[in-house]
């Protein structure tokens, strides 16, 4: 390959191996519960991913030292909301604390379960809960889908890279 760096090894240590991370982009999404329709809670996630078409399930990590997990946990079911290009400000306030989530400018409805479904996004999947487990300093939740609702076809999905938002764009063919 002309033209490239060359990849130069290093030490792997917390500053590198989260450097190292960064450099891949990961789409965002919000995950929010409302348990015993208590006060809705919600977290933004960059690890989410598919894991299985059959039975439906997806998941996603969340720090151990989380404060709104715990709170979260205790709902009965939850919702992953897979955030447009456009919706970096709803994925910083999440990810924000001190700070009412879901308070304006905010837009949401309560799902069949009670789970806070966020208006306006690419996709929402309404969960049931199938594991958590702790691994390492994290912890891996898997859901099990019971509902899906996709927005408009063209949507495009909001990434992280780098510590910053960003949007998709397309590779353009050369014929």
């Amino acid at each position: 390959m002309t033209g490239t760096a060359t990849a130069r090894p290093v030490p792997v240590t917390g500053d590198s191996f989260r450097d190292a991370l960064a450099r891949h982009a990961a789409g965002v999404v919000v995950v929010t519960a409302r348990p015993d329709g208590a006060t809705p809670e919600g977290l933004t996630a960059t690890s989410f991913t598919s894991v299985s078409l059959d039975p439906p399930l997806v998941s996603f990590y969340v720090a151990g030292s989380s404060t709104t997990f715990p709170r979260l946990r205790r709902a009965a079911t939850f919702a992953v909301n897979v955030l447009r290009h456009d919706q970096a400000d709803l994925a910083a306030r999440f990810a924000s604390r001190d700070v009412d989530r879901f308070a304006a400018p905010t837009r949401w409805r309560p799902g069949p379960q009670g789970e806070p479904l966020l208006e306006d996004v690419a996709v929402r999947l309404r969960c049931a809960w199938h594991s958590v487990r702790e691994i390492g300093d994290h912890l891996l939740v898997v859901g099990h889908v019971t509902g899906v609702e996709l927005g408009a076809d063209d949507d495009l999905p909001l990434l992280y890279h780098r510590g910053r938002f960003g949007r998709f764009t397309a590779h353009r063919r050369h014929h």
